[in-house]
């Protein structure tokens, strides 16, 4: 079998391929999409770090590839949705480099706190200036984390470790398991004016894209400073900058970049800002061991020993497979909305499988795709085979329930329920297969019917005339088209929860004038 590597990939990792007779090992990199999608055709697996883009393109050219491997965290630079409707197993190496991404957080902090890249450069300059670059310690200092999952959770140790306080926002996990670290939970609105030093850690995903901008930033001390070594896009480097040269922030220390390549940013401009080249994974421990790990994944998918940390399959037997498949796409869009939908930190999901699903002996590849949808807003890394190990980290309890009749009035053969319990609130939703095609039945007590995927608008308003009216009408002044409408209501003149299906997300101005709307109890925006 054919293995080609595209990026260059520590000697550790490669000697394991070649000590296997069975496998011919090929090196090219920097490969092009047009290049690769000339090479690929003979590879039965390719193995990448985060240079080479395996586009729909080249996967339509990959008449072989069986399995990609990518020797790091995230995939964002593979088309899964291509390589899982071709077959393909894309894999990832999630453990790797969480050492090395913690200790570098440390690392920024405390050159950002020392001002120690300016005051080297100044050095090097030939001046000596030690008032210019008076630093601070972090002892007894407030770090807030957002985001207590891998990485979070070593940089909360290491920042205990200098005598920190440290406070996190994180709505998936349960405030019990966080007392464990040590660590105090707050909303995000509640952390921010609390910290003098606030790091990333979440994958970059719609919900997390730009969440530190302007209002964020306006709710925190001038003493504060904002590392990110999680993913570029997180932070809205445009308010940054601007909150830094007014003096509305002490500094930042950033890794990753809105633009990949920073070389135009305003921000090399400002003496309070610390850049690396994406630096978080980049030691020879980190690279040695996702080297190693990606290849006896390899290894073992190829020779058909075992699939570890797949981000697009779930194995199990060919007779289950039958049955199942059609729902784990909607489980897994069930668990999505789930996260999108809830208030709070979670603490119990209740999964109820009834009709023709609960003569499934084995469902633990539903249940398995639901966390992995719940999961997905938070984990870059969570996939078939670490949902359950991830949920039970966070302190989430998932219990199932099966029921040989099917609720809802017995209106469908096949049903999944899910109730979510947080801290704070509890919803359940239902979903079914129409079709083939995934749709929510039901909201909480309220009975729907429509497809959940792209742009949804989920209100609850007071029902009365023209409430519906001025919502369509808010959105329509910020130019955003309504292609579908689904409502549900348990009494007239009560309350009801309507979906837009929408063509375009409205803006975070356009959420705020609905959410002033006198009628609208609650307006969440999903993207699924």
């Amino acid at each position: 079998m054919k293995i080609l590597i595209s990026d260059p990939l520590a000697k550790e990792g490669i000697e394991k391929l070649k000590e296997n007779d069975d496998f011919k090992v090929t090196e090219i990199t920097g490969l092009g999409e047009e290049e690769l999608v000339k090479t690929i055709s003979s590879y039965d697996a390719l193995i990448i770090r985060s240079e080479t883009k395996v586009t729909r393109k080249v996967i339509k050219a990959a008449t072989r590839l069986k399995v990609i491997g990518r020797a790091g965290t995230g995939v964002d630079n593979i088309d899964v949705e291509a390589a899982t409707k071709k077959g393909i197993i894309v894999m990832n190496a999630p453990e790797g480099n969480t050492i090395s991404a913690a200790e570098h957080t440390i690392s920024m902090i405390l050159a950002l706190s020392r001002n120690i890249p300016q005051a080297y450069m100044a050095l090097r300059e030939g001046k000596w200036n030690r008032k210019k670059f008076m630093g601070t310690e972090v002892y007894g200092k407030t770090l807030g984390i957002v985001g207590l999952g891998k990485i979070g959770s070593e940089v909360a140790k290491r920042a205990q470790g200098l005598k920190m306080k440290v406070i996190a926002y994180d709505p998936f996990i349960s405030r019990e398991k966080a007392e464990e670290m040590g660590v105090v939970l707050f909303d995000l609105e509640k952390l921010l004016p609390q910290v003098d030093y606030l790091t990333l850690h979440t994958p970059l995903t719609f919900q997390t894209k730009g969440m530190i901008g302007e209002k964020e930033i306006a709710l925190m001390k001038k003493e504060a400073r904002i590392i990110n070594c999680a993913r570029g896009g997180i932070v809205q480097e445009d308010a940054l900058y601007e909150a830094l040269k007014a003096g509305k922030l002490a500094g930042a220390a950033l890794d990753v970049f809105e633009e990949g390549k920073p070389f135009d940013s305003p921000l090399l401009e400002l003496n309070s800002v610390v850049l690396t080249p994406h630096l978080g994974a980049s030691t020879r421990e980190a690279q040695k061991r996702v080297a190693v790990d990606i290849v006896l994944q390899i290894i073992d998918a190829l020779k058909e020993r075992g699939i570890r940390n797949a981000v697009n399959i779930f194995t199990f037997s060919p007779q289950v497979q039958k049955k199942i498949t059609p729902y784990l796409n909607l489980a897994e869009k069930i668990g999505n909305l789930e996260a999108q939908l809830i208030e709070g930190h979670p603490r119990e999901m209740k999964v109820v499988y009834s009709g023709r699903l609960a003569d499934i002996e084995d469902r633990r590849p539903l249940t398995t795709a639901l966390i992995k949808g719940f999961l997905s807003s938070v984990y870059e890394t969570v996939n078939y085979v670490n949902a359950y190990f991830l949920a039970k980290e966070r302190g989430l309890k998932v219990i199932e329930v099966t029921e040989m009749k099917t609720s809802n009035e017995e209106r469908f053969t096949n049903l999944i329920s899910v109730k979510l319990t947080t801290d704070e609130q509890e919803r359940r939703i239902d979903g079914t297969i129409f079709e083939k095609i995934p749709y929510i039945v039901r909201i909480d007590d309220y009975s729907l019917d429509f497809v959940p995927e792209g742009h949804l608008l989920i209100c609850a308003n007071v029902d009365k005339p023209g409430a519906v009216g001025k919502i369509a009408t808010t959105l329509g002044k910020y130019n955003i088209n309504i292609g579908g409408l689904q409502m549900g209501r348990n009494a007239p003149r009560g309350k009801n929860v309507s979906v837009y299906i929408l063509d375009s997300s409205p803006s975070q101005k356009a959420m705020k004038e609905l959410e002033k709307i006198e009628e609208v109890l609650e307006a969440k925006l999903i993207r699924i």
